[in-house]
Order: C-alpha cells, then structure tokens, then sequence
C-alpha cells in the first residue's frame, strides 16, 4: 500500500505496512501480510519446545518439553502463545517494537467471550497494535471462495465445526462443534498400524507422515466393507528403517468421518450432520446455505491426496474426501443436497486448508481501511469488552 506524501514540495512516497492476519490452529499457525490471493508467508507448528532447568542441586539437569498453546481450536497456554506470536511478528514478519501494525484474527466457531477479550487485551497491551479485528473462520472461509452465504464444513487437526452462514453472520442456533478431528483419526491410524505391526514402534510423527500420504476414502459404504475384507497389503520402510505393512489401516482414517462408530462415537456420518444443521434453520435458506458449501481444514484438504493415496494401483480403488462427500451428497434424503463449491481459480492450489487465513487476507483490506476495526483509543476507553461490539 502507497501513501503520498508532500513535503516542502517534495513528493514521498510511503510504504504503508499492510495489516497481518493470524490463523493460529491446534497444529499449525499460519501467518502473514493481507494479501488476499497468496498464500500465508509462515507456516509454522503450533506446538512448541521449551527447556526446564532443575536448579535445586549442583548438577543441574535439562529436560525438554512441548507445549501446545492451543488445544482444540482455543487458546489454552497464554504465556505460551505470547512468546508464539512474538516470534511470529517481530522475527517472522519483521514488525519493529515501538511501529507495531494492525491485525486480524480469525476465531473459531463457538470462541468463548474469556478468550475473545484476553485476545485483545494481549493484542492492546503486551504488543501495542494500531489496530485489532476479529472474524469467524466460517465467515472468512466463504469470502475466500467470493460467498457471504453457505455452510462451511471446517474439519482442523482438533475439532470439526459446522456453521451455516447466511449474509455474512454465523447462524449460531444450527451450528455444530464436534472435538474430533485431525489428531484423532492419527490415533486411530496408530492402533490400527500397531495392532497389524505388534513389533513395530511408531512414533506420532511416523503415523502423520503415513496419514498424509495414504489416508483416502472408500467409494460408500458397500466399497468400504468390501475393500477392507479383501485389499491388499504393500510394505512400507520407516525412516529409522522398520518394515512395516499397511492396507486396510488407509481406508479406515477416512471412513470414520462417515462413521464416527469407528471411533467409538454415537453420531450421525458429517455429510448427515450437515444436512441437520442446515435443517434448523429457515426452509426458504436451505437451497442457498446447501448449494454453497464450503470444505476447509487441514484433514479435509490432506484425506486422498498423499503421493502413495493417489495411485489406486497400489492396494485398490480409493477416493479422495471431497469426492466421497459429494458422493454421498448425492445420495442423501433431503431434496435439496448439499453442492460443494470449488475454489476460485486465480486463488492458490492449497486453498482449502487455507481457505480461513485467505478470507481474513480479503477481510483485511476492508475493515482496517474503512475504520471499522477496534482501535487503541477504543480498547482505552471501553476495554477488552469492546471486541464484542466492534467484531462480529
């Protein structure tokens, strides 16, 4: 962005620095200038490392532990996301102390008002900003596909949330917010694998890495149970050099989102789930809200797309998650069936699982510019409550 400045006849030329916008998941934060058709410039894990020194005697000991400042979708280590974000804008994205910018954060569905507000008070606070915004990430996930009304489908690395939004604002009463997601399916996947590989010591990072590049779906039901009773095994070589076999174990991490039985869960399958919330809400929305929908999240945009999901020569016929969902779509009860819409194509291939970021980009570029944001004289003169008024 360019400011024109004139001084003493001089014309300057100012580089206004653009607002930056946080997605800060359960597993990965993504962060960056709003420049709504690139991807984030950072995408860093959530979770981090740090070093406990025991004191209490001469010989000192280290021990190394993680930390995960967000659990489920919510902030849950404050201290830890402080030193986070800190990384994040002054080592990451450059901000100076003292000429701190604007920002926006996306919210999760459900974001409880404490968590809203201890936000805000951080932002204000401890990093001083010009200027805070915050949106829902079904909201932003629809702008990013050029859409204020639809239902996004978000299934992240800790939960699965489901929010019907119409004109711009999330129909709370139908939304639905499920704490599965992502890290569950991975332990799913571990049983599974230990239970074909009992001599096999598999770490989390080995199962995710196998997940990403063999978990897929099953045609239907039918296809399931037949594929898993008869498809075939191939060997795979660990990076520690372990041998192990995989086959059924591929086809069960995406079938447990259409049967969340699977993981010892009495729920309906999400392509049904979503046709009960679109239900809640007025019929004369249903075709609007159901003929736009949106599929977003890390696991959603991972689930048949791995390099070994890909080549069905491998151990049979398997499909992506888009394509299963919209399969199954097809085949539901309601008249009016949901329809996924596919992302724009000037925006970058990996946009559904950064569809939310994407979205805040576009959102941006609006709020900060027109002086619709929470400013400092704002938060000084209401407090951290202000959010609730000011963001929506």
């Amino acid at each position: 962005m360019e400011a024109v400045v004139i001084d003493a006849g001089i014309i300057i030329v100012v580089m206004a620095m653009e607002a930056v916008v946080i997605d800060a998941g359960s597993r990965l934060l993504k962060a960056g200038f709003a420049v709504p058709d690139q991807a984030p410039t950072m995408i860093i894990p959530t979770q981090m490392q740090r070093t406990l020194e025991d004191g209490l005697s001469d010989n000192t000991s280290v021990e190394e532990i993680f930390v995960d400042p967000v659990v489920r979708g919510f902030i849950k280590d404050w201290d830890a996301m402080e030193d986070l974000l800190s990384h994040v804008l002054y080592t990451g994205l450059g901000w100076e102390i003292g000429n701190e910018g604007q920002i926006l954060f996306t919210d999760p569905l459900s974001t409880p008002k404490a968590v809203r507000e201890r936000l805000v008070q951080l932002m204000f606070e401890t990093f001083n900003v010009s200027g805070f915004y915050a949106s829902e990430q079904a909201v932003l996930s629809l702008y990013a596909v050029g859409r204020i009304s639809g239902c996004t489908v978000d299934i992240g690395h800790g939960k699965i949330d489901i929010a019907p939004v119409y004109e711009g604002a999330v129909q709370h009463i139908a939304s639905k917010r499920f704490e599965i997601g992502g890290i569950d399916l991975t332990n799913l996947l571990a049983r599974e694998l230990q239970s074909s590989n009992p001599l096999a010591n598999l770490s989390t990072s080995d199962v995710e890495i196998l997940k990403e590049q063999y978990a897929c779906c099953a045609e239907d039901p039918a296809d399931f149970e037949e594929t898993i009773s008869s498809c075939q095994t191939e060997q795979h070589t660990l990076p520690d050099g372990q041998v192990i076999t995989i086959g059924r174990e591929r086809y069960v991490v995406g079938e447990a989102l259409f049967q969340p039985s699977i993981l010892g869960l009495e729920e309906h399958g999400i392509v049904e789930q979503l046709v009960r919330s679109i239900s809640s809400v007025s019929s004369e929305n249903h075709r609007q809200l159901l003929e736009n929908t949106v599929l977003c999240g890390g696991t959603a945009s991972m689930i048949g797309h791995g390099s070994l999901a890909a080549d069905s020569n491998l151990l049979g016929c398997c499909v992506g998650f888009e394509e299963r969902f919209q399969k199954e779509s097809n085949l539901c009860s309601s008249s009016i069936r949901p329809c996924l819409v596919k992302a724009p194509e000037y925006m970058p291939e990996n946009m559904t699982k950064n569809s939310a970021w994407m979205g805040g980009a576009i959102l941006a570029k609006v709020v900060f510019p027109q002086n619709q944001h929470v400013t400092k004289a704002d938060y000084d003169e209401t407090g951290p409550s202000i959010v609730h008024r000011k963001c929506f």
